[in-house]
């Protein structure tokens, strides 16, 4: 009986899962990221690992083998913070849009590197197996990986050629579009042009400017024998990117690049009464409109709200509308205001017809998880890009924000309520929906695969590190074009020997 229960425990224990120690570190104020890393961290703390996690957002429970490490900053304030235009940017200001977005990513990096709570850390006795952390705007982050001497794992809430580039993933400019562009995947030679240079442009300040920011303020805490942060960088095993073939341009993916476009989202619960009755009470059922975590959109300029509200008058349809004021100027009876709504139990609602939406690639992937058709009115960033790509997947279309107009509101709603359109917001859910495992299922066997291999550098290509020459074939074209040119001035000397 001791042999069968003995034999019993060490099957026991050697069938057991083995357990890591991760740290996450995720350094952005923003709400909308964090809905993406939320729900991995916890899953692997669920499933035994020792789960250690730098954010702004802490849980609001405490949680078995989950420790926060949490980050303030008074200085930034990103939730409901950014105020409308009163006209569309201009095109020079997709120049000021990327130096503003890494300037911001260097000021979360002093804030976090120079955190007291991250120096506790640093100074303690503690090792991780593993590093889990956001890749956006900043290197500083993989001085952890060098402190701890562990591999990492990025994960992207948006496609940056910057980050890619890490694992040697094409970013082709002649059919990928910089995500600050308005631009799609079929382009001009203007337009491929633009790209190529835009790319070059963004590649050489991250790498020159940026870069020598991050190595300063990180050498200040980690020494000043910390190696090139950018050399550190290209130690990731691997990136799990908020994208899907359905609802974002398809590109080439090494094997070290896995798409998990949503992965936040989770169960639909059940809706506020106030909002349920308002939904279900409607016989021609409901226009959801909202602009995001991050845009103020009672900041809308009073021509622009009067654009929406008139066209709202037109449509048989009551509106719900995220407005972050107690009231509305001349708000027509059926629009209902509400300063913050449960987004994804809204769409997933079989009476919401139509999201008017920023285009933001959170709130695009909750409404075609949903089969809701959209409006898109893109602001900045990757937006742009997110609303053409839905337009060309049939899940809505695209209203640019300078072409506003009563008229092409209205117009832009009569097109998705029309019941052809709504048929095919499903079948692009349908092709969302359809993978082969789920999504945290998807992310936990990846991110548990480079903790058992200790690393994963197979995973990547060789193009990593490679001269721009190298990688575009320049010196073999060169050198080709030379031997003919070389073939022809023979052939065209024996032809002429008079010459």
């Amino acid at each position: 009986m001791k042999i069968l229960l003995i034999l019993s425990i060490l099957v026991t224990l050697g069938s057991a899962e083995q357990t890591y120690n991760i740290l996450g570190i995720f350094p952005h104020n923003l709400v909308s990221h964090q809905m993406m890393f939320d729900p991995i961290m916890k899953k692997l703390a669920n499933k035994g690992h020792t789960v250690t996690v730098i954010s702004y957002f802490p849980q609001e429970k405490p949680m078995k083998n989950y420790r926060d490490i949490t980050l303030e900053d008074s200085s930034v304030e990103l939730l409901n913070s950014i105020p409308l235009p009163s006209s569309n940017e201009s095109s020079f200001n997709l120049y000021y849009e990327f130096y503003y977005m890494l300037e911001l990513g260097q000021h979360f990096c002093e804030v976090g590197v120079k955190s007291a709570t991250i120096r506790e850390l640093l100074n303690s006795d503690e090792r991780f197996d593993l590093v889990v952390t956001e890749l956006f705007t900043n290197n500083c982050l993989f001085a952890f990986a060098h402190k701890f001497n562990a591999p990492v794992v990025g994960i992207t809430s948006t496609f940056l050629h910057w980050d890619y580039n890490k694992i040697g993933n094409p970013s082709n400019p002649a059919y990928i579009s910089d995500n600050l562009l308005t631009m799609g995947e079929h382009k001009t030679f203007m337009e491929r042009l633009e790209t190529t240079l835009l790319n070059l442009l963004h590649q050489t300040f991250y790498d020159y400017y940026i870069n020598f920011k991050n190595q300063k303020v990180s050498a200040e805490v980690f020494g000043r024998d910390l190696p090139l942060l950018s050399d550190i960088s290209q130690n990731i095993s691997l990136i799990l990117t908020n994208s899907h073939l359905s609802i974002t341009p398809s590109i080439s993916l090494v094997p070290g690049l896995i798409e998990i476009g949503g992965i936040h989202v989770g169960d639909v619960k059940k809706l506020p009464e106030d909002i349920e009755k308002w939904i279900n009470q409607s016989d021609h059922g409901v226009i959801y409109f909202s602009m995001g975590s991050l845009i103020r959109v009672d900041t809308f300029p009073e021509e622009k709200r009067e654009m929406f509200t008139n066209a709202f008058r037109r449509l048989p349809q009551r509106v719900l509308w995220k407005w972050e004021n107690d009231t509305m100027p001349e708000k027509p009876e059926n629009v209902m205001i509400q300063k913050w709504m449960p987004q994804l139990d809204v769409l997933c609602h079989p009476n919401v017809k139509v999201f008017i939406t920023h285009g933001g690639m959170f709130g695009v992937t909750e409404a075609v998880y949903c089969g809701v058709p959209m409006v898109i009115i893109p602001l900045f960033s990757d937006q742009t890009t997110n609303a053409l790509t839905v337009e060309n997947n049939g899940g809505g279309v695209h209203l640019p924000y300078e072409n506003l107009s009563e008229e092409s509101i209205y117009d832009a709603l009569i097109s998705v309520l029309d019941p052809k359109f709504n048929k095919k917001a499903k079948a692009l859910s349908d092709r969302f929906k359809d993978r082969p495992m789920p999504l945290l299922e998807t992310a936990i066997y990846w991110i548990e695969y480079v903790a058992r291999q200790g690393g994963a550098p197979h995973l990547k290509t060789a193009a990593i590190g490679m001269p721009f020459y190298k990688y575009l074939l320049l010196d073999v074209i060169a050198f080709l074009l030379l031997i003919v040119l070389s073939i022809i001035f023979v052939v065209y000397y024996l032809a002429n020997p008079k010459l």
